[in-house]
């Protein structure tokens, strides 16, 4: 028997983004918590984070399922977008943003030194016009 660690996905983890889908996702946690405080549930958390125990630590230190998850509840795909990197074995980065003036890019806080120079790399190449 095994005892369910539920994680709530996102694309953020415990605030590291405000969007309307991330606050249906920190609603949904609140109403569980309420209504079932009894079960080990916590979120909002991206993929990373509910599986990987390094990830978890530095993103939600002290949480109760972070690293540990054993369900997902993903309520959107944007919710997923780290699960090709963590299951498929391929690099996830960026995000990568278009149509600015200027290049700008952004990385996860788990991001890798291999990560950072892939963005450097995509953001350099964005700059030069042709």
């Amino acid at each position: 028997e095994m005892d369910p660690k539920i994680a709530m996905l996102s694309f953020s983890t415990k605030g590291s983004a405000n969007h309307e889908s991330v606050e249906k996702v920190r609603v949904a946690y609140q109403k569980v918590k309420e209504e079932h405080p009894e079960i080990d549930v916590d979120g909002e958390l991206q993929l990373d984070a509910s599986l990987v125990d390094s990830v978890a630590n530095q993103k939600a230190p002290g949480s109760p399922v972070a690293g540990k998850a054993n369900v997902l509840v993903f309520p959107n795909l944007d919710a997923g977008y780290k699960i090709a990197q963590r299951f498929g074995n391929c690099m996830a980065i960026g995000p990568i943003m278009q149509g600015l003036a200027l290049p700008v890019n952004d990385l996860s806080r788990g991001c890798v030194a291999e990560d950072i120079a892939a963005v450097a790399a995509i953001t350099a190449l964005q700059s030069v016009k042709g």
